[in-house]
């Protein structure tokens, strides 16, 4: 598992970090945000997926997942309003998973965490006061 922690102080320090990131992602990677609310888990995604020529970006929270087409294909899903693990096998997140041609995203992923694959990227985002945020990035293989 690969670590690592970076502490921002405004939103363009996020901007960027976000864009830094996403340069490292790839078809068929999944990355999971967890945080507690307003911490940025959308505004991290909604500026990361700049990367792959992505403009408009929603929460999933009520649609459970966001589809957007850029330079890459993504996948955008929100764990928030799921009550039931089967809820998350009705709307097919397995197929989800198989499309290596897709990155995909998830919001709350800590939330269902046995529904994730083994080999993922996670971000814990961390609010501290007014715009400071503590990224904590790993890898799991």
């Amino acid at each position: 598992m690969i670590e690592k922690q970076v502490c921002v102080n405004s939103e363009e320090e996020t901007k960027k970090l976000a864009q830094r990131y996403a340069a490292g992602i790839h078809p068929g990677d999944v990355v999971v945000l967890n945080g507690n609310l307003g911490a940025g888990k959308t505004f991290f995604i909604r500026e990361a997926v700049k990367f792959f020529k992505v403009s408009a970006v929603s929460s999933p929270t009520f649609a459970l997942v966001n589809e957007y087409e850029g330079e890459t294909k993504i996948y955008h899903f929100d764990f928030y309003r799921i009550n039931r693990l089967e809820e998350l096998y009705d709307i097919g997140f397995e197929d989800y998973l198989n499309d290596e041609e897709a990155v995909i995203l998830v919001e709350w992923g800590n939330l269902f965490p046995e529904i994730l694959p083994r080999k993922r990227r996670e971000i814990n985002i961390t609010a501290g006061e007014e715009q400071q945020r503590t990224f904590d990035f790993k890898e799991y293989e």
